[in-house]
């Protein structure tokens, strides 16, 4: 498979629980524990304390827990939204799109079709930046033959 050639989402085997349309990918988390402290997850996630901070400040992880004395508290599902959400800014999505999208998580099933819209049109964005990529790439490979025959 090229990197060109693409699949459509599988939107039917999602179940409605499913607000990540993929399994996350494992966290190497201690098994039994859903707890983390925020230098926990710095550590699993190599986010920074500063954006999980700035995160929920702007919306995109409103519901962390305290512990009684204050202290935040991520549960596995909080790294599982994280996992995601790193992927979201990969894509080159914006963070106002990516608060857009948590709050349409947040609102429930009956804002499916806006989040369907707002990761399609993120994956049109990502495939035109892979075609780029891949007109780059073959600029570089000329050039690069070019030298090698030179030499």
């Amino acid at each position: 498979m090229t990197v060109m050639q693409t699949t459509p989402a599988d939107t039917e085997s999602m179940t409605p629980a499913d607000i990540c349309s993929a399994p996350p990918r494992r966290h190497p988390r201690p098994d039994g524990q859903d707890r983390y402290t925020i230098s926990e997850v710095v550590a699993f996630t190599g986010l920074t304390a500063h954006t999980l901070r700035w995160y929920e400040r702007i919306g995109l992880m409103p519901h962390v827990d305290r512990s009684h004395t204050g202290q935040r508290r991520y549960s596995n599902r909080d790294l599982d939204w994280l996992d995601f959400v790193t992927k979201l800014r990969l894509t080159g999505m914006p963070v106002a799109d990516m608060v857009r999208y948590a709050e349409l998580v947040r609102e429930g099933e009956s804002t499916y079709a806006e989040r369907q819209e707002l990761l399609e049109s993120t994956r049109r964005d990502v495939l035109a930046r892979i075609a780029e990529l891949h007109d780059t790439l073959s600029v570089l490979d000329r050039k690069i033959s070019f030298y090698a025959r030179e030499q």
